[in-house]
Formats: structure tokens, sequence, C-alpha cells
């Protein structure tokens, strides 16, 4: 049974700026997260957040270095800790902006393990664009293994309104390029993670506002990209996709919001996920919740055992 010894990101986690390349809002930083239980020279596992997400989640570090792995994390360029004053928070107009960080934290793995294995872990939109990132990323041949936590691979909509996305967006994105739709998003999930409201966890609010930051029509193109892109995937690795058993479009907090994903459709995950590449397990988690790791402890302490059964099935 896991034994959960409460790490504190602030107490347990050391933080470092990566200077990127300056885009067409200027200066842009990331953060690469890092355990301080880490040892080097073992395999290690970069974990990537999603929309409106930043890393806060100290005990997924926990498991992994107490499986015998080195645990870093991702905060992206205008998210979380790597959001600053002049930029558009989580905006992007293309996928592949994110993977020069990527890239640059891979590496620095690789290194610091001793040439060790390196395996991304990512949630949903980070789970689109590592999926992106091992078909096309330049240092995707050091990455031995890819686990997605529920990934954004399709809109969560009817087939009709995925036809009319491009219809209505690139006019308008193409004349404003910061053109947005504010409320797009049900403030139901966050409220039932976060412990002010009806959850367990802590995390900053101005970084994951309870009714998400503003949608843009370009990052709504980008992601739309993204994911057309998939449909030619081919990627090299095993891959493990983890989703839960049900999933459904609520808009209101209530107590079904704690056991299924009310974010994305998981027919989607497994019909777009399952061909990703030619070696994918499909993983599902009973009363799973959007981030499975943010599930209630029984729930999340299944997925990890199932994960770290997949991981050490491929020694």
């Amino acid at each position: 049974m896991t034994i959960f010894v409460n790490m504190d990101i602030n107490k347990d986690y050391t933080t470092q700026t990566i200077n990127l390349k300056p885009d067409y809002e200027g200066e842009v930083t990331a953060t690469l997260i890092a355990s301080k239980a880490n040892v080097g020279n073992r395999k290690s596992v970069l974990y990537l957040h999603g929309f409106v997400d930043y890393f806060f989640h100290a005990h997924l570090g926990e498991e992994f270095n107490t499986n015998d792995y080195d645990f870093y994390a991702l905060d992206l360029r205008k998210y979380g800790r790597s959001l600053l004053e002049h930029q558009h928070p989580n905006y992007c107009r293309h996928i592949e902006e994110y993977f020069e960080e990527i890239s640059i934290a891979i590496r620095q793995l690789y290194e610091t393990g001793k040439g060790k294995e390196v395996f991304l872990l990512a949630h949903s939109t980070g789970g689109l664009t590592a999926s992106n990132y091992m078909n096309y990323g330049q240092e995707k041949d050091l990455v031995k293994g890819l686990l997605l936590n529920s990934p954004f691979l399709d809109f969560n909509q009817s087939n009709f309104e995925k036809v009319m996305i491009p219809i209505i967006a690139k006019p308008i994105a193409g004349l404003f390029p910061y053109a947005k739709i504010e409320g797009v998003l049900s403030p139901a999930y966050v409220e039932s993670i976060h412990k002010n409201y009806y959850g367990e966890w802590n995390f900053n609010l101005a970084w994951k506002p309870v009714k998400g930051f503003p949608t843009y029509f370009k990052w709504v193109l980008a992601i739309q990209e993204a994911q057309n892109k998939l449909k030619q995937s081919d990627i090299k690795v095993p891959i493990l996709v983890m989703h839960s058993d049900a999933s459904s479009r609520l808009k209101r907090y209530s107590e079904e919001t704690k056991h299924q994903d009310i974010v994305l459709d998981i027919n989607d995950i497994k019909r777009v996920g399952s061909k990703l590449g030619n070696q994918v397990t499909l993983l599902e988690v009973k009363n799973g919740v959007y981030d499975l790791f943010l599930s209630t402890q029984i729930v999340r302490e299944k997925a990890f055992r199932k994960m770290f059964d997949w991981l050490k099935a491929l020694e």
C-alpha cells in the first residue's frame, strides 16, 4: 500500500528558470521543477501539465521517486511559474512553440541520468503536445516511453461543431490574433478538486483559476492543427494511454464530478490514442477524474499501481 509523506512543492522541489528565444510577445521563459529526492544516474520522468494548469502535484513526484525514478516537471511558457506580465496566459499559435523547452529539459534529464532511460508523462493538452513531440521533436529519440493521462486528442464536441471550428475561428484570428471568448470552461472541475470548494488539493487559483483563462481563437486553431497532425502519428516507443471509465459534460458541481471525466470524452481518447503508434496500451481507471492522479485516494492509488506495473513490464 502506498504511504504518502505529503511532499511540499515549496520545500521538496527546486525550480530552474530556462531562458528561451523571444517570441511574438517578447521575453519567454519556462520552468523546470525537480524533486529534491532525485539521486541522478537512474531512470527519470518529465511531466507536462495541461491547459489552465501548472505543476503542483507533489505526490506524483513522490510516487516516482519511491519507484526508483528521478522526477521532473515543466511549467511550459506562459503557464504557472513561467507566466510573465507581458504575456497572454496559456496562449500559443502553434503547439511546436513548446518543443524548445521540452528538448532542453529532455537533454538535461538524459545527461543528469548518465544516459539512463527518460520517459514523458503528460496530461490533457500536455498529452497532445507530447504526442506531437514524439513524432516531430528534436530529442524524441532520447525518450523510451510515453505515458498519457487523459490526453486532449480531440475536442469534446459534436462532429458538426468540430467542422465549424476553423470556419469561425480562422477569419477572426486572422484579423485579431488575441481575439478570445470568456467563460468557455465550466468551473465544475476545478471546484471538484480544490480544497476551498469540494476537493482535497491546494493550488494557486491565479495560475489555475476556477473559471479558467480566456479561450483564444488562435489557441483553438493551434490545438486543432496539432490534433489533425496525429492522424499520421507513428510514435516508435511504447505508449500508455490512461483514461477514466466514464465521461459526461457536467456544467455544475455534483457528486458525479468526482467519479468521471467531465472535461474530455473518453471515447475520443480511446479512438485516437489507440492509433498513436504500434505499441499502445489502453488503461481504463474506474471512477477516475479528468486528471487521474487527482482522483480520490483509492482510485489514484490503483492508477499508480497499474502505471508502474506497465513500466515494470518494459524492463
